[in-house]
């Protein structure tokens, strides 16, 4: 073979690499273009919920309170009287069951709007107003869309007086949608027209709060001792072994190792943001380390030397030099291992943030759940109302990851210094 034929040869060779590359990348950016396009087109109406326009009449003899009551006695009043004798009235409807039906056409938070109205104005006593109730999550979905009309009565949760009322209420124009508030403030719920992701969100929060805390200035001290202070031995060898051994465990490990000692010997609240911060900072701290100790090697000995010639006492050349100029990389790696520890799973699960919680906690030793856990949660309910609030909880999770990881790279590429 010629020099010219070996180099055509290798000419090809490259434009065949070239060529598989960038059609790795294309399909890879496909692939990510169809998930995120499935997600978005489930997920995207989860940030709105329908409402029916109704009118209420506030009637003082069912009520049994007067204009300008306190709070308390609001709080105490039974609306639940006041929501049927208004919900009746938005269909002319000819005896009870024909009633019944027009009322499973609301939420059942209907009775706790009305009297969330009449907090926000006590005079209302003997006036009609006129509110939003939210629909049920079957008139919601069937107004969004997503629910099919055409199949046999026997064969929907909609029963065909039903589908009336709803065709009376769109040419009335007493049916729309608004900005589904319920997602963002409330807790879970078996109603998939009232759950949010609002304990959820709380939660994972605390959780990640806490993982900082713990995670962060013990990795960046362990760091700094290993690769600055500690002398090179077959313990510290055997140290950094453990250490990348740690990072690619299973984090249903590190589950494990939380039922059993945070749970079930130290006896630390179950179900708690909590036992998740520690569980996630045990299982994100090799995950700094590694990284800052990368950050930590990639300062010239130059300006240990620098500092050490000048007068500079070890401490000082360290903690005044070196870790300053390997911040940026250390707080990109610390960002991206919470950002792992924001989507995990399966360690969550272990320690029991599976459970059912209605109520948003307070605090971090309250009862709670997280954005991973929620998706896995809804995913398993058999009602189309939470496949969309999956869907939505899953483009919040991955605008989270994406806006940290955004940060990470800021910040690495604003105070990164270059070495010549």
């Amino acid at each position: 073979m010629t020099k010219e034929e070996r180099l055509k040869k290798r000419h090809r060779a490259e434009k065949r690499f070239r060529f598989y590359g960038l059609t790795s990348i294309f399909v890879a950016l496909l692939f990510v273009v169809i998930l995120v396009q499935n997600i978005f087109s489930k997920g995207s109406s989860a940030f709105k919920k329908t409402v029916i326009t109704t009118e209420v009449f506030f009637d003082q003899e069912l009520l049994e309170i007067q204009n300008g009551a306190s709070q308390e006695e609001i709080m105490e009043a039974d609306f639940y009287d006041i929501m049927i004798e208004n919900l009746i009235k938005a269909y002319p409807a000819k005896d009870r069951d024909e009633e019944d039906e027009l009322l499973k056409l609301f939420s059942g938070d209907a009775e706790i709007e009305i009297k969330k109205a009449f907090l926000n104005d006590n005079n209302l006593i003997g006036k009609t107003i006129t509110l939003d109730l939210t629909a049920s999550d079957d008139i919601d979905q069937l107004h969004k869309g997503n629910y099919p009309r055409d199949l046999p009565e026997e064969r929907r949760r909609i029963s065909d007086f039903q589908l009336v009322i709803y065709d009376y209420f769109v040419e009335n124009k007493k049916i729309s949608k608004n900005f589904n508030n319920y997602f963002f403030n409330n807790g879970d719920s078996r109603d998939p027209e009232l759950a949010g992701i609002g304990g959820a969100l709380v939660g994972s929060f605390y959780s990640i709060l806490i993982c900082l805390l713990l995670a962060f200035p013990v990795a960046v001290l362990a760091s700094i001792y290993l690769e600055e202070f500690a002398p090179k031995n077959k313990i510290t060898d055997f140290i950094e072994i453990n250490i990348n051994n740690l990072a690619a465990v299973p984090s249903i490990v590190y589950g494990l190792l939380a039922l059993q000692i945070l749970l079930a010997t130290i006896q630390l609240p179950r179900s708690t943001p909590l036992v998740a911060g520690i569980t996630l900072a045990l299982m994100t701290l090799p995950r700094i380390i590694i990284p800052c100790r990368a950050s930590l090697k990639a300062v010239p000995p130059s300006i240990r030397e620098g500092a050490l010639a000048v007068g500079a006492s070890k401490f000082q050349s360290v903690f005044h030099h070196v870790v300053p100029l390997a911040l940026p990389g250390t707080l990109s790696g610390t960002i991206i291992g919470l950002a792992q520890a924001l989507g995990e799973t399966a360690p969550l699960i272990l320690i029991g943030m599976v459970a059912f919680v209605v109520d948003i906690p307070s605090s971090p030793v309250d009862p709670s759940s997280s954005l991973p856990v929620q998706v896995y949660l809804w995913s398993e309910s058999a009602e189309r109302g939470f496949v969309e609030k999956t869907s939505a909880t899953i483009m919040m999770l991955l605008s989270f990851l994406i806006v940290m990881n955004f940060i990470a790279v800021y910040l690495r590429q604003k105070f990164e210094k270059r070495w010549n």
